[in-house]
């Protein structure tokens, strides 16, 4: 059966490109890859992220739980947290298992910093497993 193999990429419209370089690259430590007057290529482990200047970008508000999660270690956890609240307003208190801090970029993407993975959030359900709630071996 034909399937897809995970993310390729992913792009985010942004307002304005040295800005938004400034969160991913200087703050989160993506490397760039290429830059163009209206956009950027950068790279985090395997993650290809595109950074793409959108005037409508500006217009776009989301309010409900969508969000972008990236992986961090968790001996990195800690200082990255100090430094992205100093400089990224949290949208939400972390209230699920592992370690996670929650903010807003420059252009008000919902952006996740996690500690875990999907091996993880699991064993963490088959301990404490919710009503409802089906984890298929």
């Amino acid at each position: 059966m034909a399937a897809v193999r995970g993310l390729n990429h992913l792009t985010l419209a942004v307002t304005d490109l040295e800005r938004s370089l400034g969160f991913y690259r200087d703050l989160l430590g993506m490397s760039v890859r290429a830059r163009w007057g209206e956009g950027a290529y950068l790279e985090a482990g395997s993650l290809w992220l595109c950074l793409s200047v959108d005037r409508n970008a500006a217009d776009a508000v989301r309010c409900d739980y969508t969000h972008i999660a990236f992986d961090v270690a968790l001996a990195d956890f800690p200082a990255l947290c100090r430094s992205v609240q100093e400089a990224a307003p949290v949208w939400k208190e972390n209230r699920s298992e592992g370690h996670s801090l929650y903010v807003l970029d420059p252009d008000g993407h919902r952006i996740e910093l996690h500690v875990g993975d999907l091996a993880s959030r699991l064993d963490h359900y088959r301990r404490r497993m919710p009503p409802g709630m089906v984890i298929d071996e």
